[in-house]
């Protein structure tokens, strides 16, 4: 091979034609370094007849200057790379950086310099030396990483390292994982769960492409029945992808996973230092990681001997990549088991529709967990009216659940309260002059975060410090907090109880699988009584002593028009529900709401799951909603309202009339600005049978638009912000 086709690393670029140098061995799937100008960029070899590029004489051809001495990306591999840019509209590049996601991985080296605090506080300690070892911990990394973690600049670091408060640690980065044994600790299952376990267990070792579709109530021990087929997996030497949908419930798992195999798996998410990256994706690259555990973004790896893929918790809509490459991992990730020909088993206590209606057309195979596991039985659900039940003003949680708290304290029970809202008030504005506090970058209101004295959008991340003026009336003393927050709840359980432990569990609080570890240990402990949390606490934990759940606001997913907003709703508080009574105490559910009718509260407290289903998917039907019709959203923004705005006319102008498609807009989106940017949005609606996106590809690659504005186009999309 004298020639090849090779795709870099760079989303400007298309597939470039190469020469291979004499003595250098490349095949499809290579990963090489190539020269660009004066640059160097890596790149993978591609099959010329899947990827088009511009004819070049072979003598204008420049020579490859490395094949690097990794396994080639499998042809599955190419293909789904292929596949999710096609599908989603991304470039191909941008697929690819996915999968070589650890730049360090590439090259050879066995050991890293990292660096650690020592424990010494130095004579002279500055609010941002302060900081970085408060935030710092026991966390370990690069330089780099290490000023990221504790939001200063390196030169604090060095500084740091410099009068020994930080440290140099020497790290091997490519010491073996050790290897999960499938009867280390095997479980003793129930009849209904050994039946499920048995039908993947045969899928797996067939092996061949079989979609599942695991639906079992909250504590039916769906975990323990995937487990088994991980096992078979292992048996036979393959390897298994394990996708959660929050980085904060993989120390859990891991635990978990332990205690079953011996071993924990290797894990895969943002929170990794470099080196553990680098680790995972070479063990992962030779097969050597049998088991790995990790956010979305593990689909992509280049696993060498795939046997199955398991997407837990596969109705949740951080599944649901929202920049970038915005793909549902979820959907990725039964393509990756297509082309792999292996099993992929969906696991959910509330399936999304999509999912449901595959399965009922015979796509997915479904497998039923009806009862939870044990003694354990599912929690009695209660609605509060907070129209008849009112809590007393300036106070949100109404009496009957202070009571329930209450009596659950004197029981020596702990109890959760959700509210799915970060920060302590939604809204801070003057009480004189009605002034609100608006994002200065985003179309959006400042939050409230009082625990760390902080007005923070929660768009684009800017903050600033809560003023003592008002700085439109310059009034004293005259802001005041609208709405709760679970700080806010927070501080209201304190004053009802005050000799109750409470913790706030949000992502501002958990923001590491270490920091989960720590919240975990201490509920399993004892030493909280009251949790009060957002979504982040209604996923995959399981606290057996745990049997109140109150839901403060059980309305407050159901504004806005979403689509979904119904179904997220009733997926969002059946979960939190399923936190309660998971161990042998009866678990009780109380539900605040202003529309006890609502048929999601009817569905919730009457325990009616498939007649709620069945009126969703039926008004989805009737609406060629999906999934029985097709949704993209085009979002085009700039930093110039007015070449935002031109362009999006342009686009809603240009529109091909096509039959069974219709274009929405263009609008102002929701969110009109964010991150400083003006956004228009227009909404393709298509029936099922049409390829939109050749639609799209089509008229979109026909306009041109100024080089400040920004098109982005969202196959499927889940945010209508």
């Amino acid at each position: 091979m004298s020639r090849v086709r090779v795709l870099l690393l760079n989303q400007a670029l298309g597939p470039l034609d190469y020469r291979v140098p004499y003595g250098m061995a490349v095949e499809p799937g290579s990963i090489v370094l190539a020269p660009l100008g004066p640059r160097q960029l890596t790149g993978v070899v591609w099959e010329e007849d899947r990827l088009d590029a511009e004819s070049v004489g072979d003598n204008r051809l420049r020579p490859l200057v490395q094949a690097y001495a990794l396994p080639p990306l499998a042809a599955p591999l190419r293909r789904l790379i292929e596949w999710t840019a096609d599908y989603y509209l991304a470039p191909t590049a941008a697929v690819l950086r996915m999968a070589l996601a650890s730049a360090s991985a590439l090259e050879g080296g066995r050991t890293v310099t990292e660096y650690r605090a020592t424990g010494l506080v130095p004579d002279r300690l500055t609010p941002q030396r302060e900081q970085a070892l408060e935030r710092i911990g026991e966390r370990q990394g690069l330089c780099r990483e290490l000023a990221m973690a504790a939001d200063v600049s390196d030169a604090v670091i060095r500084g740091l390292i410099k009068v020994g408060a930080i440290e140099a640690v020497e790290v091997s980065v490519d010491d073996p994982f050790a290897e999960p044994d499938p009867d280390f600790a095997p479980p003793a299952l129930e009849a209904a769960q050994r039946e499920a376990a048995q039908i993947f267990v045969d899928a797996v070792r067939a092996p061949d492409f079989a979609p599942f579709l695991l639906h079992g109530v909250t504590g039916s021990g769906k975990t323990e029945v995937y487990f088994e087929a991980i096992a078979e997996a292992l048996r036979g030497g393959r390897q298994t992808l394990v996708l959660l949908p929050e980085i904060a419930l993989t120390e859990p798992f891991l635990k978990r996973f332990a205690a079953r195999f011996g071993h924990e798996p290797v894990a895969w998410h943002s929170g990794l230092r470099q080196s553990q990256r680098r680790r995972a994706w070479r063990a992962i690259s030779t097969g050597d990681a049998k088991v790995v555990v990790g956010a979305r973004s593990s689909l992509f790896l280049p696993y060498r001997d795939l046997g199955l893929v398991v997407v837990d918790e596969a109705h949740e809509t951080s599944f649901k990549q929202e920049d970038g490459v915005q793909y549902h991992a979820r959907d990725v990730a039964v393509m990756r088991a297509k082309l792999e020909r292996i099993p992929v088993i969906l696991a959910s206590a509330t399936p999304a529709i999509e999912t449901r209606q595959m399965a009922e057309i015979g796509v997915y195979r479904e497998v039923r967990l009806p009862g939870r596991y044990g003694a354990a039985e599912l929690p009695d659900i209660e609605a509060i009216d907070l129209i008849a039940e009112p809590p007393p003003r300036g106070r949100w949680i109404a009496p009957r659940l202070v009571a329930e708290l209450k009596e659950n304290l004197e029981r020596g029970e702990q109890a959760l309260l959700f509210l799915n809202r970060r920060g302590y008030a939604p809204l801070t504005l003057c009480r004189n002059c009605g002034h609100r506090f608006q994002c200065p970058n985003c179309t959006a209101w400042m939050v409230e975060h009082r625990l760390v004295s902080r007005l923070a959008c929660h768009h684009c991340g800017h903050v600033m410090p809560p003023p003592e003026l008002c700085p439109e009336c310059k009034e004293p003393d005259s802001l005041v907090p609208v709405g709760p927050g679970v700080e806010r709840i927070a501080d209201e359980v304190r004053a009802l109880f005050p000799d109750a432990r409470t913790a706030i569990v949000t992502s501002d609080t958990i923001w590491s699988p270490a920091k989960a570890a720590e919240f975990v240990a201490r509920m399993e402990a004892g030493a909280i009584d009251i949790v009060v949390g957002t979504q982040l606490v209604t996923k995959g934990y399981h606290f057996p002593n745990l049997t109140l759940v109150g839901v403060i606001d059980a309305d407050l997913g159901l504004s806005g028009g979403d689509l979904r907003a119904a179904e997220r709703s009733f997926q969002q508080i059946a979960q939190v529900a399923g936190r309660a009574g998971r161990g042998e105490k009866p678990g009780r559910v109380l539900v605040q709401t202003h529309e006890p009718g609502a048929p999601v509260i009817s569905a919730l407290v009457s325990g009616d799951e498939e007649s709620f289903y069945e009126a969703e998917t039926e008004a989805r039907r009737e609406a060629a909603m999906p999934p029985f019709g097709r949704l993209a959203g085009i979002i085009v923004s700039s930093e110039d309202l007015a070449e935002a705005t031109e362009t999006a006319r342009l686009i809603g102008r240009s529109a091909p009339t096509v039959e069974n498609m219709a274009v929405f807009g263009p609008a102002p989106a929701p969110l009109a600005m964010l991150r400083g940017r003006h956004r228009q949005r227009l909404l393709v609606h298509a029936a099922r049978s049409l390829d939109v996106q050749d639609v799209i590809r089509e008229w979109l690659g026909k306009l041109e638009w100024p080089r400040g504005v920004r098109v982005a186009i969202d196959v499927d999309p889940y945010s209508f912000l």
